[in-house]
């Protein structure tokens, strides 16, 4: 038993660096506890009077729980990957001392399905409890009414098995690549260069695959919803899926080359060459830091776009002033509905960017103490740091943000173009202003932390780390 901790902590590393895992789960559990809670609130309300309206809850809570654990999923993957490629000494070890890539790989699994089960867990008992306070506060201040309201729902169980499972199978996929480098390999550090230009070479024939007939479905859902075809929308649901897949495969692609556009513009002082090669210098890497953050600014912003180009079409069309402002007030509240449900993915995105800065900090600890005693001064670590998160986090915001504003645009078209003049951009000036001061924010959590603890250390601690 001893052995096998002793394994896991040397594929994993330490309990900081499994964190996040245990946090993810854990909002992902409050998540679906919070949404089922509410939805078993609105079936008991509706049984009365033979309405639906909680049945159709549950399913676009069962819609939105699965959005969140697919950005768990990310979130997850690209933590563990971060944390193996940090650790191919660790796990070279291991190799040589005779453990095969698939005993590695099933401790990866294993380490990540308890991380999922604990934080999980906690989660959906937070959630919970929070859901039974509010809703005995309504009951008690005459909002809800006096019924036999259930304090808990059963069906948080199968949550918590897929909020396990979800961290799981995130570790198995995380750790597919490094844990196959043979021990020759990862005692180098170098991995093979033929085998990852062949996947490469995947990978982008797979983007391609992806993204034309994407961007042709799009094109053709707005054709559509100019026609008044109600297909519109499920062909313009498709091609974003396409399109949106092809983006995070071809990733590595693309987030590189944006974050090295941002990275020019934060000067040429030393720490911003630093950081500006740190940002760029392993591609794979600057994906996994990134994409999670992508995916988040995505969905709210899709949403957000959406609804604020079907408020811009309806203010075009020929309704009574009544009629208008009933259409506009129906659209502002879905609005701000919808967004409150989806920002917890980008939470989840915000907290693996966090978590991923931090480690990659870690990682660097040696490469820190070279530059202390090459004449960095702490000041410039601490702006080198700053400058990456910037990098990575601006690139991150302003990528999903194009992303969300195309794809809440071309769906609102694909609804109501028969009836608009011409194409029309949702363009919620509010909310794209929040997601850049939250993104400010974001970056500042993302890169003092870590820069104080990289400073906590001498150079001389720390050209000693695995050495």
């Amino acid at each position: 038993m001893s052995a096998r901790i002793s394994n896991r902590s040397l594929v994993m590393g330490s309990l900081r660096e499994r964190s996040t895992i245990t946090l993810v789960a854990g909002l992902s559990g409050f998540y679906a506890a919070a949404l089922m809670m509410g939805a078993s609130i609105l079936q008991t309300l509706s049984s009365g009077d033979g309405s639906s309206v909680g049945v159709y809850l549950s399913i676009v809570a069962g819609v939105f729980i699965g959005i969140a654990l697919y950005v768990a999923a990310i979130v997850i993957t690209g933590c563990v990957a971060t944390v193996i490629a940090g650790r191919l000494r660790q796990i070279a070890t291991l190799r040589l001392l005779g453990a095969d890539s698939r005993t590695l790989r099933r401790d990866v699994c294993r380490s990540c399905g308890i991380a999922g089960l604990v934080g999980g867990a906690i989660g959906i008992v937070v959630g919970t409890l929070t859901a039974d306070i509010a809703r005995i506060w309504l009951v008690h201040r005459g909002t809800l009414p006096a019924r036999a309201y259930a304090s808990v729902d059963v069906r948080t169980m199968f949550a918590l098995v897929a909020v396990v499972a979800c961290a799981a199978l995130a570790g198995y996929v995380g750790s597919r690549k490094v844990l196959e480098v043979n021990p020759a390999q990862a005692m180098t550090g170098v991995l093979d260069a033929h085998g990852t230009k062949r996947a490469g070479r995947v990978r982008a024939a797979f983007t391609v695959l992806l993204l034309v007939p994407g961007v042709a479905l799009l094109a053709l859902a707005m054709k559509l919803g100019e026609q008044g075809s109600q297909a519109g929308f499920f062909v313009a649901f498709l091609g974003s899926a396409l399109a949106g897949s092809a983006v995070l495969i071809g990733a590595s692609f693309i987030v590189p080359r944006l974050v090295a556009l941002v990275g020019h513009l934060l000067g040429n002082d030393p720490a911003a060459q630093v950081a500006r090669r740190n940002a760029t210098a392993d591609p794979m890497r600057t994906t996994r830091a990134t994409v999670g953050l992508v995916v988040g600014v995505t969905l709210v912003t899709t949403f957000a776009s959406g609804m604020k180009a079907l408020q811009d079409s309806v203010a075009g069309w020929d309704l009574s002033p009544a009629d208008e402002r009933h259409a506009q007030q129906v659209l502002s509240t879905s609005s701000t509905v919808l967004i409150c449900i989806v920002v917890i993915s980008s939470i989840i995105a915000a907290v693996g960017f966090v978590s991923t800065m931090s480690l990659l900090v870690i990682q660097r600890r040696r490469e820190i103490g070279l530059l202390r005693a090459l004449g960095f001064t702490t000041r410039q670590v601490a702006t080198m740091v700053t400058k990456e998160a910037v990098a990575l986090g601006a690139t991150a915001v302003l990528f999903g943000l194009l992303l969300g504003v195309t794809f809440g645009s071309v769906g609102a078209q694909s609804l109501v173009g028969s009836v608009n003049d011409g194409f029309v951009w949702g363009l919620p000036a509010p909310v794209l202003a929040a997601i850049v001061l939250c993104a400010v924010a974001l970056v500042l959590v993302a890169a003092l932390p870590p820069a104080r603890r990289a400073l906590r250390i001498t150079p001389v601690q720390a050209l000693r780390v695995e050495a």
